[in-house]
Parts: structure tokens; C-alpha cells; sequence
């Protein structure tokens, strides 16, 4: 009877400790969330994080707060979310291919988002294109890379800062129109423009979310597209494919993961919410607005693209022997 009562005291034991254990999971979230951005306040990461973490801490019955760790090509934020403890309370939303970018370029990267994080979905892409400060005389691709030329590598050309997709793209196009130029790195968007604006910068390839109040009011004019179609916001303004340089459009993806280790249980209900969000048809419009394309993928396709991404620009680091400045 002893025993019985041993063995039964034991099997009590051992539910209610896997009760306790699971309790973390069922329960979860019990308080607020942080959110890791790696990019600053104001930029296209920042922008498209709040409007998808506002409504998916509403969903969730927990307000997400937004944390900006800018730098490093996306690096230091990298690290930080990466470092968090693994309970669902810490998110990384992503400029994914600006993080493979450095991923590539930095000799001794902290973090990597194949092995430190767990992939919960994709949320979509915004395009990047080229734009000027009104005082150069460039009014599409022929003219801009006529003028380029005829400075003889007195350019200043502005970048979100190094190991970004940004600074990539700047370095792609001056080998491909066989000019030079002084490349200037900032900690991101909403840290370039001012000086684009005032002209101590000439050009940048920058997000049309974080141009386009710019465009709009006059203040930097745009070239053309660096993705494979026109943005319905600029419909008169032609990629670069279409003013003649050819396979230079870039799928500028943004997703969300979050650290090595967190709880499936989370990760699916993450996921569960997110897609909501992204397929509203009021977010969609809202989004679009703005220049950005909501796409969702679920946490097994992210993981895929998270690879492809890595291997493909990889190689476009290395072919372009492209250096962090």
C-alpha cells in the first residue's frame, strides 16, 4: 500500500511539474513583448514593424513595444534578438535580405539568422529605387550615369549604411557603369535623407516607403525602380530594367523570427496571428499605400527563402569582390 501510495504521490508529481512546464506555452503571453528592429525610428523596417505589431499585439492581448538597435548593416540588432531568452517575449522583425547582405559581407558576423533564430513568417517586400538631390541634372538612368561620369569620382552617394542592401546596390551600379564615387554609409534611412536633401549627397538607393513623403513634396527626385516592376504609387517611373540595365531588380524581403529555442506552441500562434494581419484587406491597402507589398509565408517556407537568400547573395558579395568600407 505503501508503494501504491509512493507511485501514485510520484505520478502526481510528474503532472503537475509537465502542467507547470506547459503553463509557459498555453499562457503565454502574461506581459508585454519587445519587438527588435535593426534599423532606426522613421526608415521602411521601422515603418512596416509598427503597422504589423500594433494589431498583432491586440490579437494577442499584450501591447509589443518596438526596441531600434540600428548599425553594423543590421548586425547589432541582429545580435541583441538573438541574445534574448527564448519565451516568446522577444520578436526580430527583420529587413531579411539587408541581414543576409552583411551576413556576406562581415568578416565575423555575431549572429546568424539560419542558426540563432526560429522562422515565423514571411510579411513582405518593399522596393528600393534610386533617387537625387533636385540639383543634379539627371532626369532618368542615361542621363544620371552621363553625369556620374563627368565627375570623375567627385560623387558622394549616400547609403543606409554598410552591409546593407542599400550599400550593395550602390557599389553593384558604380561597377556597372564603370564609375567612382565616395561612398558615404548612415545608420539607416531616416539618418541619409537629411543630408541628400542638403545636398551633401547626391544619390541613394533607398526604400520608397522612406522617399516617398520626399518625392511627393519636391525634395529628391526619382530615377528609376531597382525591382523587377513599376510601383503602382509612381507609375510613370521605369525600373532599371526598363531604362536599360538589365538584371538589376532586387526582392527586398522583410519577415519575422524569433530567438533559437522558443516554444513551437508560440512560434505557431505568432504565425496564426501574422497571417490575419497580412491578408486583411484594409492592411493590404493601407500598406500599399505606402509602398509596401504584404506577403505571407509560413515559418517552413521562410526557412527556405532564409537560405536562398544567404546562398544568393553570397555570391553576388564575392563576384563583386564588393569590401565594407
Amino acid at each position: 500500500m505503501k508503494v501504491l501510495k509512493l507511485l501514485l504521490s510520484s505520478f502526481i508529481g510528474l503532472l503537475l511539474a509537465a502542467s507547470a512546464l506547459a503553463a509557459p506555452d498555453t499562457d503565454w503571453p502574461k506581459k508585454p513583448i519587445i519587438a527588435i528592429l535593426a534599423f532606426p525610428a522613421g526608415g521602411s523596417t521601422d515603418v512596416f514593424a509598427r503597422a504589423v505589431m500594433a494589431p498583432l499585439g491586440e490579437a494577442l492581448g499584450q501591447s509589443i513595444v518596438v526596441e531600434n538597435k540600428p548599425g553594423a548593416g543590421g548586425m547589432i540588432g541582429l545580435q541583441a534578438a538573438a541574445k534574448a531568452a527564448p519565451d516568446g517575449y522577444t520578436i526580430h522583425f527583420s529587413a531579411l535580405t539587408n541581414q543576409t547582405i552583411s551576413q556576406a559581407l562581415f568578416k565575423n558576423p555575431p549572429a546568424d539568422l539560419r542558426k540563432d533564430f526560429e522562422p515565423v513568417a514571411l510579411v513582405g517586400t518593399i522596393p528600393h529605387l534610386i533617387v537625387v538631390n533636385p540639383t543634379v541634372p539627371a532626369k532618368n538612368l542615361p542621363e544620371l550615369i552621363a553625369f556620374i561620369k563627368s565627375k570623375k569620382g567627385d560623387f558622394n552617394y549616400a547609403s543606409q549604411g554598410n552591409g546593407s542592401l542599400s550599400h550593395l546596390e550602390s557599389t553593384l551600379f558604380m561597377q556597372r557603369i564603370s564609375a567612382t564615387g565616395t561612398h558615404i554609409p548612415y545608420k539607416g534611412s531616416s539618418f541619409a535623407l537629411p543630408d541628400l536633401i542638403a545636398g551633401n549627397t547626391l544619390m541613394m538607393f533607398d526604400s520608397v516607403t522612406a522617399s516617398l513623403p520626399h518625392i511627393q513634396s519636391g525634395k529628391l527626385r526619382p530615377i528609376a525602380i531597382a525591382a523587377a516592376e513599376r510601383s503602382p504609387l509612381m507609375p510613370n517611373l521605369p525600373t532599371l530594367g526598363q531604362d536599360g540595365m538589365k538584371q538589376f531588380d532586387v526582392e527586398n524581403f522583410y519577415a519575422v523570427y524569433v530567438p533559437k529555442g522558443t516554444s513551437p506552441l508560440i512560434v505557431s500562434k505568432l504565425e496564426k496571428e501574422i497571417r490575419k494581419i497580412l491578408t486583411n484587406p484594409d492592411f493590404k491597402a493601407r500598406m500599399a499605400n505606402q509602398g509596401i507589398h504584404p506577403q505571407f509565408a509560413n515559418s517552413q517556407k521562410l526557412a527556405e527563402i532564409t537560405t536562398d537568400e544567404h546562398a544568393k547573395w553570397e555570391k553576388v558579395v564575392k563576384s563583386a569582390n564588393v569590401k565594407v568600407d
